[in-house]
């Protein structure tokens, strides 16, 4: 039988459609959660439970910040792909000790584990949040990005970095995905697409930063699971053109790759307020307030590299990938 793909944050949201497709397309997955409450468990709990009753699906709870429990999901499985999810989100989350937990101290073990385990190829959730304080759009991976403005976005930074050590160090090869502003069926409820949906259809007001003059690089999640799966088969590699003297952050003599995943066609916050209107057929009550620490004006997405490597083109427009959440949103709230 062939080793199963271990994929972290499988009650989550990217985390389980990710498992969820791999399934169907007839992989062995494991799938591993440590139900933190930073969102409504019973969301979790509803995407964990439509994947265990596949039975190549193997649910397991679990800290990935124990080292030893770590250690011994390894040992009992012998993974040869994985693909790690698993995090603290929010860039506004406050309390420092969950991000240091759960993006550091687990992502060391996830890489000692994958080291002595001999895992094939490593993909690893970064974010777009890295960088931070820069505005030179479309965002590029091949461009420095050493000012994040979010602790969130400090640990992802520092995934990054750590991952490279141990494609250095290792050989480990390993690939970082930074996330461009996913939404869809089972998405985050503390993100804006459900924030605003659900605050619409319940008729009270929303919270519009900057006037709603902000704009986002919004991918359907459906493109991102694409992305993911092609990149899981696509092992990292050296880059032999790579040059100590004038570095790219994306590439290096190791096996290590760096890429945005995004839509690459930033649309205005003003934009997706008025198709949710017209999805739920209600208008929003508006309040306009600051733009939030941490966030940013705009984010743009610079996908070619993906493109080049897996042939990643994301297909599904916001106004499609809207009317499609709000199916799902009315299907599972029943309003």
């Amino acid at each position: 039988m062939p080793t199963p793909i271990l994929v972290t944050g499988a009650a989550g949201f990217i985390g389980y459609h990710v498992a969820e497709r791999l399934l169907r397309d007839g992989h062995q997955v494991v799938g591993v959660d440590s139900f933190t409450p930073y969102y409504d468990l019973s969301l979790k709990e509803a995407r964990f439970s439509r994947l265990l009753p596949n039975n190549t699906f193997l649910g397991e709870r679990l800290d990935l910040a124990d080292a030893e429990a770590t250690r011994d999901l390894f040992a009992r499985h012998r993974f040869r792909r994985v693909i790690h999810l698993a995090a603290q989100p929010g860039v506004r989350f406050v309390d420092p000790q969950p991000y240091v937990a759960s993006n550091m101290v687990a992502f060391t073990n996830m890489l000692e584990a994958c080291r002595h385990g001999g895992v094939e190829h490593l993909v690893y959730a970064s974010s777009s949040s890295v960088y931070g304080a820069n505005r030179q759009l479309p965002f590029s991976e091949h461009a420095a990005a050493d000012h994040p403005i979010s602790l969130y976005a400090a640990t992802k930074k520092a995934n990054e970095m750590m991952a490279h050590s141990y494609a250095h160090l290792f050989g480990l090869p390993v690939s970082g995905l930074r996330f461009f502003t996913v939404y869809g069926p089972w998405g985050r409820p503390d993100m804006a697409v459900y924030t605003f949906t659900r605050a619409i259809a319940e008729g009270r007001q929303i919270n519009v930063a900057h006037a709603g003059k902000v704009w986002r690089d919004f991918t359907y999640v459906d493109d991102i699971v694409e992305g993911i799966v092609r990149l899981a088969f696509h092992d990292a590699t050296p880059d032999p053109s790579w040059n100590a003297e004038a570095p790219d952050p994306a590439t290096s003599s190791a096996p290590y790759r760096l890429y945005n995943i995004g839509n690459d066609r930033p649309e205005e916050v003003n934009t997706l307020i008025a198709l949710i209107e017209k999805a739920l057929g209600r208008k929003a009550n508006r309040v306009d307030v600051p733009l939030p620490p941490g966030d940013v004006l705009e984010t743009r997405a610079d996908v070619s590299a993906l493109h080049r490597a897996v042939g990643f083109a994301p297909s599904i427009s916001l106004e499609d990938g809207i009317g499609r959440f709000v199916e799902w949103y009315r299907g599972y709230h029943g309003n």
